[in-house]
């Protein structure tokens, strides 16, 4: 008789797994996310001002300070995409694989991400 291992749960946004993060929300349907991608999250929503109506719609000076809280949720999702790569390049995947994930030639998956 054989043993089952038991199954890792895993952010389902950067994927890494239970064991690799602070802490792991579980959601509908077997949906999971850890405590730097909540981060992330809430960085990209302190960068919409409350009653959001459209771009348009803010004065000036309300766009300009919701400009710091967008590149920062922005760079933190970069962090997040390039930590991601670089995990499955440790592992020997391909640019042709990655670049294909993403949407885009492996030429560009490699200028983007090595």
């Amino acid at each position: 008789m054989f043993k089952l291992k038991p199954s890792r749960l895993r952010c389902s946004f950067c994927g890494k797994p239970d064991t690799a993060v602070a802490k792991l929300l579980a959601g509908p349907r077997r949906i999971y996310i850890c405590d730097a991608c909540v981060s992330v999250c809430n960085r990209i929503l302190e960068s919409v001002p409350p009653g959001f109506t459209g771009w348009d719609s803010l004065a000036d000076s309300q766009l300009l300070q919701s400009l710091a809280p967008a590149q920062a949720a922005a760079e933190g999702t970069r962090n997040v995409l390039q930590q991601q790569v670089d995990v499955l390049r440790g592992r020997g995947v391909s640019w042709a694989a990655i670049g294909s994930a993403l949407g885009i030639s492996r030429q560009a998956a490699w200028e983007r991400f090595s």
